[in-house]
């Protein structure tokens, strides 16, 4: 087991960004980035299973995901879970 395997924000957000790729593979309809956010939720589960990732980098990747589907209502509670799993990585710096 590696120090990343046992720090709980890595599991906590892998968990979150599964649910979400979940909801995502299962939602009816037509997405249009449904492309994009699969893709940027398997780099974000990358980043954070290969070491601690870079904060900025998270949250680009936060960005992304909510462009994409963030006027999806049903994917809010878990695109949610995913944004606060993020935030436990560390807070932006004041002013920002």
């Amino acid at each position: 087991m590696t120090a990343v395997d046992g720090d709980p924000r890595v599991q906590e957000l892998r968990g979150a960004v599964a649910r979400l790729r979940r909801q995502l593979a299962v939602l009816p309809g037509e997405l249009p980035d449904r492309g994009a956010a699969d893709d940027e939720l398997a780099a974000l589960d990358a980043m954070v299973s290969h070491g601690l990732p870079e904060v900025p980098r998270l949250r680009r990747s936060l960005l992304l995901i909510a462009g994409a589907v963030g006027s999806v209502s049903a994917l809010s509670p878990a695109l949610s879970d995913v944004r606060e799993g993020i935030d436990r990585f560390g807070q932006l710096p004041p002013g920002r």
